[in-house]
């Protein structure tokens, strides 16, 4: 079948994406920015990329109008300005409007568990597209999840964060409710098996794993399984406000995102009975299970996708294109050059950089920038990066976004996503000669940018030397 995907740099979209070329299908790709999705990943005929800004209806006339099927997967929850719920009626119904004029039989959409009477803004966001969606001439398939359990998902690594970084935790009431979380093989296993099953079209199904847990008991179970003692005492005064700045704080979530999560969470999200798992012979994963299996994709590093990579800042999420061609005029720039011992061992510390790894030269100087980042509102180092080894354009990596990752060029571009009165760029290349050349650029705002870079001068100074002279040494 010919499938047109939407949100297709999301977490999901890149689950779903792999198994629904190697089940023969012809996928076409709906991205805001063509370079912000790596094509070199699929070897195959099958699959086409075209750009598409669901916010702007002119540019839905790239989509062809032979499809059969259409997933969509756009959601704005952690947009950092505007109202997402008014962005998500209008993105929603641009793509309405569009596919109701191709050939597409089914819509597929992915949204929350709404079983409440009263629903969060998120929660009737989703619910409210769902109205949207539903009101055309194909069939509509809603399949509606809660917490979704997997290696890179939000919830997964939001969870993480908390076992493995507090061993005592002082909570507030919502960690009392009860949810019913789900694998993420499960969600793509669903996601796959309603295509062209006319039984499920026009039907929502509220998906879920076989457990019905309380956010503390997933804590606790995680810590169980990773062989971490854990004390959590649950208070009745933390406001859905402090929440945030708790999750902000203590998780790699922006505060945008945890505002929303935490609003949320307070209700309870258990999926009403249904026989869909049935109907496609899906086996459902328990949560002790979706952990393991989450660590086990970890540690071999074949995380596929993660959750921090969809969310970019408000700058390259409008241009990406036009960050990748890095600024000469008013800038200040720290080149450095220098002939490296063996440059296949070099590249593949460039590949390696942040993260784990570290930046090879004082990573406690980098911490602290993390840290004075993450108390005016930036990102902090808290994201890390989805794979210690692998590394593509689009990823998040501590407080950088990859522009460009090319390792036949052998050069890596990174854009500044951290709080900055100016934009930065970092780049790393090495030459045919073997000479690697570390590239910083800095494009002030005003006066105080110009004022914050000869502030870090001589910090520059230190650390990119350090940096380049580790890069270059064959061990």
């Amino acid at each position: 079948m010919k499938i047109l995907l939407t949100g297709v740099t999301g977490y999901i979209a890149q689950r779903l994406l792999p198994v629904l070329l190697e089940n023969g299908h012809e996928v076409i790709c709906c991205v805001r920015d063509k370079n912000r999705f790596n094509r070199k990943n699929y070897s195959t005929s099958n699959l086409s990329v075209i750009e598409v800004d669901f916010l702007d209806k002119e540019s839905l006339r790239q989509i062809p109008n032979n499809i059969d099927i259409a997933y969509y997967l756009i959601h704005s929850m952690s947009t950092h300005s505007g109202d997402f719920e008014n962005m998500e009626e209008i993105c929603a119904t641009n793509f309405k409007n569009r596919v109701a004029q191709t050939s597409a039989k089914q819509v597929i959409y992915l949204s929350g568990i709404s079983n409440a009477d009263e629903l969060s803004k998120h929660l009737t966001s989703r619910k409210n597209v769902e109205t949207i969606l539903s009101d055309s001439r194909f069939a509509l398939t809603t399949l509606k999840a809660g917490i979704i359990v997997g290696s890179g998902s939000a919830s997964f690594e939001i969870i993480r964060d908390l076992v493995e970084k507090l061993p005592f935790m002082i909570t507030p009431r919502w960690l009392k409710t009860r949810c019913q979380p789900i694998a993420i093989r499960n969600v793509v296993e669903f996601s796959v098996g309603v295509i062209g099953k006319t039984e499920t079209y026009n039907k929502s199904y509220d998906i879920g794993g076989p457990d019905i847990l309380s956010y503390k008991e997933m804590l606790l179970r995680f810590a169980n399984i990773r062989g971490l003692k854990r004390r959590i005492v649950i208070v009745p005064v933390m406001t859905p406000k402090i929440s945030s700045y708790w999750l902000y704080f203590v998780t790699a979530t922006s505060y945008a995102l945890a505002k929303n999560l935490v609003t949320s969470m307070k209700i309870e999200v258990i999926c009403k009975p249904n026989n869909l798992a049935e109907m496609l012979g899906i086996n459902l994963i328990d949560y002790d299970t979706s952990i393991k299996l989450a660590f086990d994709k970890i540690e071999q590093n074949q995380v596929l996708s993660s959750w921090k990579d969809a969310q970019t800042s408000e700058n390259i999420s409008k241009n990406f294109s036009k960050f990748i061609e890095v600024p000469v005029n008013g800038c200040y720039k720290d080149i450095r050059s220098i002939k490296v011992e063996n440059s296949s061992i070099s590249l593949a510390k460039i590949w390696a950089i942040g993260g784990n790894t570290g930046w090879y030269w004082g990573n406690w100087l980098w911490e602290i920038r993390g840290i004075l980042d993450q108390m005016v509102g930036g990102v902090g180092m808290r994201r890390g990066r989805r794979s210690d080894i692998e590394i593509s354009t689009g990823d998040a990596l501590d407080f950088w976004r990859v522009l460009l990752a090319d390792k036949e060029e052998k050069r890596l571009l990174l854009y500044a996503e951290m709080k900055l009165p100016g934009e930065a760029w970092l780049e790393f290349k090495i030459d045919s000669n073997n000479v690697l050349t570390q590239s910083a650029t800095f494009r002030p705002l005003g006066l105080l940018g110009r004022v914050y870079w000869y502030s870090v001068l001589p910090f520059h100074g230190i650390i990119f030397k350090g940096m380049i002279t580790k890069i270059a040494k064959a061990k």
